[in-house]
């Protein structure tokens, strides 16, 4: 028993592994031994077919669910079982949604099979683990509090990389997210935001005014991991141990939906790597959000299991409406923005909330991928409403504006504390890629100027 418990380790690792090259590369060949240099035939092989290798990929993962001996880890830093099985609704959720919507492979028929795999799995770690979605904090703070606390919130958090002052293990996370150099500048876009549900559980696209509304009242009531995601409303970040109004940074965003999900907010982090909180791996939300999805692929999910999965992960976000029962009515924005391929309302609303939940953890892209919705990178990147230029917009309502737009010639005498935004065609000889949708007025665009050309060979690097 102990061997196969490190066999099994190895195995998870190994699963692990290829299913990152799988999604990666597609075909891949398989290796499924120590090689030699003397194995040619192995080291110059081709590709093996993708079933083969994923068949051996559940094998090992099976093998891991079935013989690493260690049920917890109160750590939540070393691989147990039931990490294995969360690992293993991860692959097979992916792999049969993959094969459902790829239907270029020919596997239709084998995807069922992966589904309710990925369903078990994740019902298996449900039903034994004790696991739940952490509500310390409160309504407002719990969803954060999973990724910005240091040590690992143990009852939602099932693997994760912790920090360490003493040995000198930091994360850059605040670097990273404030910083106007140092990364990639990311921001939402505002067709995203637009996806987060009003605080009674309805759509808040269905307010029809919603083209036209201001960033400081398209925020409000919404569900409450938006205000734990973005910089919005009443966020303060603590400057030399004094709390002050923190409204997005134009140094920063381009589109105003500046994220906060990861970061600290004392600004003494921002300005290398120092941060402190442990940054998961896995968590239990995932677990429940591929058994619903399985589930709803399947046609078999219920109102019990939206009650205890979709209606949980709500209720964390202060949602009151549409908890304890599945939607009927299919949410026109999400056909038209996102899936109009998908008009059953259960698929669309877990595809809704994986989005929110999961958002800036690493799974968007993988998502997309295997609901085989590339078109998706030919979205616009649009930013918040401006009404109109060289107005100063005061972001969250602190009596002190913030950020105005203006073309051509910076407006004089400033205004103290305003960040001027230049939206003009051109800007020095090149031109901008940061705009006003209508030219005065409108979303913020930032570089659609760049064309985006979507080919199915995407799908698979290189």
């Amino acid at each position: 028993s102990v061997r196969k418990n490190y066999i099994g380790i190895a195995r998870f690792f190994r699963a692990y592994f290829y299913f990152d090259k799988v999604k990666r590369f597609g075909n891949v060949p398989w290796v499924g031994k120590a090689l030699d240099v003397s194995d040619t035939l192995i080291l110059y092989g081709g590709r093996d077919s993708r079933t083969l290798v994923m068949d051996s990929v559940l094998a090992d993962i099976n093998y891991a669910c079935e013989n690493i001996t260690v049920t917890s880890d109160p750590t939540r830093s070393t691989v147990t079982k039931y990490l294995a099985y969360a690992l293993k609704s991860r692959i097979c959720l992916f792999e049969g949604t993959f094969r459902k919507y790829h239907t270029e492979l020919n596997l239709q028929g084998t995807a069922a099979a992966w589904l309710a795999n990925a369903e078990t799995a994740a019902k298996k770690v449900m039903d034994e683990t004790g696991f739940t979605i952490n509500s310390t904090g409160g309504l407002g703070k719990s969803y954060r509090t999973v990724f910005t606390n240091d040590a690992p919130v143990a009852n939602e958090v099932m693997l994760s990389a912790i920090s360490d002052i003493t040995l000198k293990v930091l994360n850059d996370a605040n670097w990273y997210w404030t910083s106007g150099t140092y990364g990639d500048k990311a921001s939402f876009i505002r067709s995203f935001i637009n996806t987060y549900l009003n605080i009674d559980g309805t759509p808040f696209t269905n307010n029809a005014d919603w083209p036209t509304m201001l960033f400081k009242d398209e925020v409000k009531n919404r569900d409450l991991r938006l205000r734990q995601t973005i910089r919005m409303g009443d966020y303060k970040r603590i400057v030399g141990g004094t709390a002050v109004p923190a409204p997005p940074v134009f140094s920063y965003t381009f589109t105003g939906y500046q994220p906060i999900k990861w970061t600290l907010d004392d600004m003494y982090y921002d300005s290398e790597r120092l941060n402190t909180n442990s940054i998961s791996i896995f968590r239990y939300a995932e677990v429940l959000l591929n058994y619903a999805e399985a589930k709803a692929e399947l046609g078999t999910l219920t109102d019990a299991d939206w009650a205890a999965t979709i209606g949980v992960l709500r209720a964390r976000g202060g949602i009151t409406g549409g908890l304890a029962t599945k939607p009927t009515v299919a949410d026109p924005y999400l056909i038209a923005n996102y899936f109009p391929g998908i008009t059953d309302p259960v698929i669309l609303e877990v595809r809704r909330e994986r989005g929110i939940e999961l958002c800036l953890e690493g799974f968007r892209f993988a998502d997309i991928i295997r609901w085989k919705r590339g078109e998706l990178m030919h979205m616009e990147w649009n930013g918040f409403y401006v009404p109109e230029l060289v107005t100063p917009m005061d972001l969250n309502e602190d009596g002190i504006p913030d950020v105005a737009f203006y073309q051509g010639t910076k407006p004089s005498p400033a205004v103290s504390g305003v960040t001027y935004v230049d939206v003009s065609a051109v800007v020095s000889g090149k031109t901008n890629p940061q705009l006003l949708k209508n030219g005065t007025s409108g979303e913020l665009t930032w570089m659609n100027n760049i064309k985006r050309k979507w080919e199915d060979k995407m799908y698979y690097y290189p």
